[in-house]
């Protein structure tokens, strides 16, 4: 089971190492990757993480992994945030 962004637990289920496989390359995003998905800059991303907004679910150096699902609730409160 894994938390995500917000402090919600999740638990997931695979049937296979394939679905698992899956699972990954469609519902985790790199910083590159979620940059692009955001359609914001490096400094744009780490200023939203910095802030809270957006909270990585690993982060090691500098390499961030982060749910598709957050990055799909980030762009829906963009009309409702101020940054």
């Amino acid at each position: 089971m894994l938390l995500n962004g917000e402090g919600e637990l999740m638990a997931f289920h695979f049937e296979s190492r394939e679905d698992l496989e899956k699972f990954i390359r469609d519902e985790i995003f790199t910083s590159s990757e979620a940059m692009e998905y955001l359609g914001i800059t490096r400094q744009a991303l780490n200023a939203v993480v910095q802030r809270g907004k957006l909270i990585p679910i690993k982060e090691k150096k500098a390499i961030k992994l982060f749910f598709k699902e957050d990055l799909v609730k980030r762009i829906e409160s963009l009309g409702r945030d101020q940054d």
